[in-house]
């Protein structure tokens, strides 16, 4: 099923925005996102040396167990968060939270070795989290403003979670198994005000569902239909994503790993001083999307980005592998050549996307087929990693994991972009 032809956009219409509305909503966003991260990271602050798991070591064993929960939730989410209401969303969002919270604690109690299952059981609601957040946002005609607000958490929450735990283990009287429940208590204040001013935010206007289409809970035959139409462009960005899932999670969860193969041991300001001008420079560039008032214009820039940054990231692995390029510069030119056609997905590419082909959908159905299948290929990877190459340092298996990702932004970037376009002239010049 498709809507009516899409309203024109204008310049006045977009003046005409409730600015109020959108800080309410950029705001509440971020700040119950950035808080989703002490409920998830914290424990990869922890180096748990020494221990292991059926061969495996402790932590590593950890981040897949907590990726496999994780990626199980996104093919949950598939049908959960495209099919959910708006009046459930806030019931959904406190009871995932809550049940996460839980997780952290049982970890805390539960002995060694068997508290790494609770990491898996954490993992489980958190993979939700996004859509719930996001669904408040999409379908406004300001959507990629508050998705590159929410989306910017993504990059500096990591590292100030990391560092808070860290802070919590050098500080306070608390084991490695005890930081990450106590680093999540300490955010837990943040997390209620962003939920409160969350289940707030008024749904969109008539003009935001005159210019992005409605977004309405999908059901299972329209979720078939929208796969049916656009199977081979939704292959590419998933298998895109999927890549860019892969590399960040490389990035993020080995990012203590990584900064001491590099030689900045004993420096965890770092892990956020290295995201801040990324997360200005991406927050920045997909705020300035809102500007391209026509979606279809919008839709295809982010394929352009996406082959661009595939080569940025493949010449920057090039130059620091030479030794041209240091490795603080290397880290923060990947770290943004990733990053922003990861958050052109999580901001306007789908958004876009369903604005454009006025497809009856939303973004949480599209998200989460692209998540699913990025974080199983991140849980693949890691086993890889662990198996496969035992003896091969984070540091080199981080920088062949750049070129091949590198590679796949540009095919898959220039094999989605020449589909659509096909479709967008037949569907122009109709046979």
């Amino acid at each position: 099923m498709t809507y009516g032809t899409e309203a024109a956009p204008t310049w006045n219409t977009l003046r005409r925005v409730d600015w109020r509305v959108m800080a309410q909503a950029s705001l509440a966003a971020f700040v119950t996102y950035l808080s989703m991260y002490a409920f998830r990271k914290p424990f990869t602050a922890a180096t748990f040396a020494g221990r292991e798991v059926l061969g495996m070591d402790y932590k590593v064993s950890l981040v897949v167990l907590q990726l496999v929960g994780y990626t199980l939730s996104k093919f949950l989410g598939v049908r959960f968060v495209s099919s959910l209401s708006p009046t459930g969303r806030s019931r959904a969002l406190a009871g995932l939270m809550g049940f996460a919270g839980l997780t952290l604690l049982l970890f805390a109690v539960v002995p060694y070795p068997y508290n790494a299952f609770c990491l898996f059981l954490n993992g489980l609601p958190l993979g939700m989290i996004w859509g719930v957040v996001f669904s408040h946002l999409e379908g406004r005609r300001t959507t990629e403003l508050l998705g590159a607000v929410m989306a910017s958490s993504f990059i500096v929450s990591s590292g100030l979670v990391k560092n808070a735990g860290l802070t919590v283990l050098r500080t306070l009287p608390v084991g490695e198994f005890w930081m990450p429940f106590v680093t999540a208590v300490l955010f837990l204040p943040l997390l209620l005000a962003g939920m409160y001013l969350l289940g707030r935010v008024p749904p969109p206007a008539a003009e935001d569902v005159g210019m992005r289409a409605p977004r309405e809970p999908m059901t299972d035959r329209e979720r078939l239909d929208f796969f049916r139409r656009f199977a081979p462009g939704i292959l590419s960005a998933v298998l895109l994503y999927v890549g860019l899932t892969v590399f960040r999670d490389l990035r993020d969860n080995f990012a203590v790993e990584l900064w001491d193969e590099l030689g900045f041991s004993g420096m965890p300001q770092l892990l956020v001083l290295s995201e801040l001008p990324i997360a200005f420079a991406v927050l920045l560039l997909v705020s300035l999307m809102v500007l391209l008032r026509d979606n279809g214009s919008a839709f295809h820039a982010t394929h352009h980005i996406s082959i661009a940054c595939g080569l940025l990231l493949l010449g920057s692995t090039v130059l620091h592998g030479r030794g041209l390029m240091g490795p603080v510069g290397w880290m923060v030119v990947a770290g943004f050549s990733m990053y922003l056609p990861y958050m052109c997905y999580h901001t306007l590419y789908f958004e876009r996307w369903i604005a454009h082909y006025r497809q009856r959908g939303n973004i949480g159905y599209l998200m989460y087929l692209a998540d699913a299948f990025g974080y199983l290929g991140s849980t693949a990877v890691l086993l890889f990693r662990n198996f496969g190459a035992p003896g091969t340092g984070w540091l080199a298996f981080f920088s062949r994991s750049a070129v091949v990702v590198a590679l796949a932004m540009l095919i898959l970037g220039i094999t989605s972009l020449l589909f659509f376009r096909r479709m967008d002239r037949r569907q122009t010049h109709p046979s």
